[in-house]
C-alpha cells in the first residue's frame, strides 16, 4: 500500500535542487517521491514517518539520504541525518559513494581504531557531517551519544536500515535494535524512516511497536512482490550429478551472467571446478567471506564487467550480493537450500533488474537440509556456551593489567571447546557464539582483523533461555517454509502470500 503525500513549494524546490546537484538524477521514482513527501511535507512531526519495504536495488537509500539533506538545508541551525545499519561493508560503500557526490558523510563502527572513533565523535559534535552512519550498538556508547547531543540543530532525520533486524519475527534479529525506539525519544522523536527489503506483516507490526509508532503515524510504502520478468522455479534433484546438469542447462539456456549460490564453501569450490569443465564457454569465479579483501575486489570488478558477450558464472555464498546492483543478471541458481524465504527473495531479487527475462531456479535436495539445520543450531548458541565464553573473556581481562586483552575465535575455541574438537564440526559453534555476543553488545571488534575485545561485563540475566528456545523454533519454522515453497506449484504466488503485501 502506498500513501500519497505532497510537498510544499519550498520543500519541492530544495528537493529538486538536491536531487540534481548532489545525486545527478532528473526525477524520483513514484514510491521514492511518496516517502520523501511524507517525511518533508508533514507539519505534525508525529506523522513525518514512513515504513519502506522495497526490493534490493529499488532505491531505498535515496529515501533517507535526500530528505536528511533537505531537512538540514532548510533549517539555519543545520543538524545531521543519522543512519543505523548493521551492515558494516555496505555502510562503508555508501559513505564512499556519498563523498564522491560531495556529501559530507561518515561512518562510525567497530572497524575503526579508538583514536579514529574519537576524532569522528569530535567532528560529529561540531556539526561537520550531513549524514552519519553507525551500527545500532553505538547507541550504548557514551561518546557517541554525547556527540549526537552536541550537534548544532540535532538529529534531523533518523533512518533505520535493514529494519527487519528489529523484529523477533525477522530472519536476522539484532538485539541492539530493540533500543532504537527509546533512543529515538531521547533524540526528540525526529522524523523516522525504517527500511527493509523483506518484511512480513508480523515483522512490520513489530518494527512499528519497537519505534512506538502506529500504522497511521508510520504508513507502509511498498512495491508489489511480483516481478513478471523473473521465472521462479524449483526442482528436486538427486545427487551432485543431477545438480550439475541443472546448473549447466540453465547457464546455457540463459547465457550472460549468473550467480550460483551455495551454503558451504567446500561445496562451492568443488562445483566451481566441475562447472569450469562443464561450461568452457563461460568464465568462472568464486566469492565467499573468507577471501582476502584484494581478491574480493578483483572478483567483484570481474563480475561487474561481465556481459552477454563476456559471460560469467559466479559461485558464491550469501556473502556476495548485498549492495550489488548489476542490471543484466540473467540467472540465479540456489544449488543448496537457503535458510529462509526472506533470504531467497533477497537473492533472486538481484536478477533481471533491466526488465529482461531472467531465470531463478531453486535446486532442492533432501540431504542439503542438514546444512541449514546445523546453521540453525550454531546460530542459536546455548546460554551455557555464551556464559562459558564470557567467563573465559573476563578471565583474560582480569589477568591483563592494562585492560587491553584481545582474542579471536581460535583462542576461545581451544579454551572452551577443547583441543580435541577445535577443528571438528563443533568448533564452528564458537564463531556463531561470538557473533551473538557482539550483536548483544558484550564484545566488540578490536583493531586487529578477526579479533575481539570486551565491551561490557556479562550479565547472564540478559540471556533468556526461553527466548533463545523460541528463536530457534522460529528459525526452524522459516526453514520449513522454504521446503513448502520448493514444493509449491507457483513460487511467485507463495512468496506474495508469505509477505502479504498488496500491490
Amino acid at each position: 500500500m502506498n500513501h500519497k503525500a505532497t510537498m510544499h513549494g519550498a520543500e519541492q524546490n530544495i528537493t529538486e535542487h538536491l536531487l540534481s546537484e548532489r545525486f545527478g538524477l532528473p526525477s524520483l521514482r513514484p514510491i521514492q517521491g511518496g516517502v520523501i513527501a511524507r517525511l518533508l511535507g508533514s507539519h505534525d512531526q508525529d506523522q513525518a514517518n514512513a515504513l519502506v519495504v522495497l526490493p534490493t536495488g529499488s532505491g531505498k537509500s535515496l529515501c533517507y539520504q535526500l530528505p536528511a539533506l533537505a531537512l538540514r538545508e532548510r533549517d539555519p541551525k543545520g543538524g545531521v541525518g543519522l543512519v543505523f545499519s548493521p551492515l558494516i561493508a555496505l555502510m562503508e560503500d555508501q559513505v564512499a559513494a556519498l563523498k564522491q557526490r560531495g556529501v559530507r558523510a561518515e561512518y562510525i563502527n567497530s572497524t575503526l581504531s579508538r583514536k579514529e572513533r574519537e576524532k569522528r565523535y569530535a567532528r560529529l559534535a561540531k556539526g561537520d557531517y550531513e549524514l552519519i552512519y553507525a551500527t545500532p550498538e553505538r547507541m550504548a556508547i557514551e561518546g557517541f551519544t554525547e556527540a549526537l547531543n552536541s550537534v548544532p540543530g540535532g538529529v534531523r532525520l533518523l533512518a533505520v536500515d535493514e529494519a527487519h533486524c528489529i523484529s523477533r519475527w525477522g530472519h536476522d534479529l539484532r538485539p541492539a535494535y530493540a533500543e532504537v525506539g527509546a533512543f529515538r525519544e531521547q533524540l526528540g522523536s525526529p522524523p523516522t524512516v525504517a527500511l527493509t527489503a523483506t518484511a512480513t506483516r508480523a515483522v512490520r507490526d513489530d518494527i512499528r511497536a519497537v519505534l512506538g509508532l502506529s500504522e497511521a503515524q508510520m504508513p507502509l510504502f511498498a512495491s508489489g512482490i511480483d516481478r513478471p520478468n523473473l521465472a521462479l522455479s524449483a526442482k528436486t534433484v538427486f545427487g551432485d550429478d543431477d545438480k550439475l546438469r541443472e546448473i549447466a542447462s540453465i547457464a546455457r539456456t540463459m547465457g550472460g551472467v549468473g550467480i550460483v549460490y551455495f551454503s558451504l564453501i567446500k561445496d562451492l569450490e568443488r562445483f566451481h571446478e566441475l562447472l569450469r569443465n562443464e561450461l568452457p564457454a563461460f568464465d568462472h569465479a568464486i566469492y565467499h567471506g573468507k577471501l582476502d579483501p584484494g581478491r574480493k575486489k578483483a572478483v567483484y570488478a570481474r563480475f561487474m564487467r561481465a556481459s552477454k558477450d563476456d559471460p560469467l558464472v559466479l559461485c558464491a555464498t550469501n556473502a556476495f550480493g548485498m549492495g550489488v546492483d548489476k542490471p543484466d543478471l540473467r540467472f540465479i541458481v540456489h544449488a543448496q537450500t537457503p535458510g529462509s524465504v526472506e533470504a531467497y527473495f533477497q537473492e533472486v531479487g538481484r536478477a533481471g533488474r533491466d526488465g529482461e527475462p531472467s531465470a531463478c531456479r531453486l535446486l532442492f535436495m533432501q540431504d542439503d537440509l542438514a546444512i541449514q539445520h546445523e546453521f540453525i543450531e550454531w546460530s542459536n548458541p546455548s546460554p551455557d556456551l555464551l556464559a562459558s565464553i564470557m567467563s573465559n573473556v573476563e578471565h583474560r581481562y582480569a589477568g591483563d593489567a592494562g585492560g587491553h586483552a584481545t582474542f579471536d575465535a581460535d583462542d576461545i575455541r581451544l579454551d572452551v571447546i577443547g583441543k580435541g574438537h577445535a577443528h571438528g564440526k563443533s568448533g564452528g559453534r564458537v564463531e556463531y557464539a561470538l557473533i551473538a555476543l557482539e550483536k548483544a553488545g558484550f564484545i566488540e571488534r578490536a583493531d586487529t582483523p578477526g579479533s575481539y575485545q570486551l565491551a561490557c561485563p556479562f550479565d547472564d540475566s540478559e540471556v533468556d533461555p526461553q527466548e533463545a528456545a523460541e528463536k530457534r523454533k522460529r528459525d526452524l519454522t522459516r526453514l520449513l517454509e522454504v521446503i513448502n515453497m520448493s514444493r509449491s506449484d507457483d513460487i511467485a504466488a507463495f512468496v506474495r502470500n508469505y509477505f502479504d503485501i498488496e500491490d
